[in-house]
């Protein structure tokens, strides 16, 4: 159970963060950020500014940019939602929490050391227990567990692999920071019989998605 003074602190976060969709604030004050943050910097856990991850060159979104991904998804419950980039799992215990238990988390690691650590964050979190977690390429997508309603991309990337169109229900959404190291926009592909079309937001700076080399395997 979550002490008053952490739900002060993630209030306050959520507040200094201007208006946001209710569903939104609400779970951003409910999951606690300190949970999924390595313990070192608990005590700027609630700061809108991104934290490192101990491995390679990882890193925890800062809150106003993980309340534009919630926003621009336009999750609701039941959805069945992917995430490319789970990091120690902040953003897909929010997913969680947003779909409910009728819906369905997916969440895609590369790195081996921070899937073993969003599990064990997860297991711990009662809005993470449900979200289903793969240590693998996210290019490579999870087919067997869609169509996804959502897909929404923790990484940047300069072209969007087909099989996450594919994977993609007939009026599903793609949200995924577009660009390279030297500049991105969030961006939402909205799904269509028309075969669909892009949407572009703010500039923001994610690390690039990393690909499976040789020296992985």
């Amino acid at each position: 159970m979550e002490s008053d003074l952490t739900h002060a602190r993630a209030a306050r976060m959520v507040d200094r963060l201007g208006p946001l969709p209710a569903a939104v604030a609400e779970v951003m004050r409910r999951v606690p950020r300190e949970r999924f943050v390595p313990d070192g910097f608990r005590d700027v856990a609630y700061e809108d500014t991104p934290i490192p991850l101990p491995f390679g060159d990882a890193t925890i979104s800062a809150p106003h940019m993980v309340a534009l991904q919630l926003e621009w998804a336009e999750l609701a419950p039941g959805h069945r939602v992917l995430e490319i980039g789970a990091g120690f799992g902040y953003l897909a215990a929010l997913i969680a929490e947003l779909v409910g238990p009728t819906g369905a988390v997916c969440a895609i690691e590369i790195e081996p050391a921070l899937t073993r650590e969003a599990a064990r964050r997860l297991a711990a979190s009662a809005s993470g227990r449900a979200v289903r977690l793969r240590n693998s390429d996210g290019r490579a997508g999870w087919p067997d567990a869609g169509p996804f309603d959502r897909i929404i991309v923790s990484c940047a990337v300069g072209d969007v692999p087909w099989v996450w169109f594919h994977s993609l229900t007939a009026d599903g959404l793609l949200v995924a920071p577009l660009g390279d190291a030297l500049g991105q926009r969030l961006a939402r592909w909205k799904n269509s019989r028309v075969g669909g079309s892009w949407e572009y937001g703010v500039s923001c700076r994610f690390v690039p998605l990393r690909t499976v080399l040789p020296s992985d395997i």
